[in-house]
């Protein structure tokens, strides 16, 4: 189970957009979820955030904008 009051909320925010990714991550080791969460913690930028999730698995960048 993730503690959602762990997660930055702009990597929640990004993980609830991608379905498929939120799925996979939590399906992840408690150690790995934890390097990503860590990792997601300096991130400053929206859209640096969204590339970031999105490369959790190499999920191409989808966009309608």
């Amino acid at each position: 189970m993730i503690d959602n009051s762990d997660l930055p909320i702009g990597f929640t925010m990004e993980l609830a957009q991608h379905s498929e990714i939120l799925n996979r991550f939590a399906g992840l080791p408690e150690t790995q979820r934890n390097s990503i969460i860590d990792g997601a913690r300096s991130i400053e930028s929206r859209n640096e955030m969204r590339n970031y999730v999105e490369s959790i698995f190499h999920e191409p960048k989808t966009s309608f904008f």
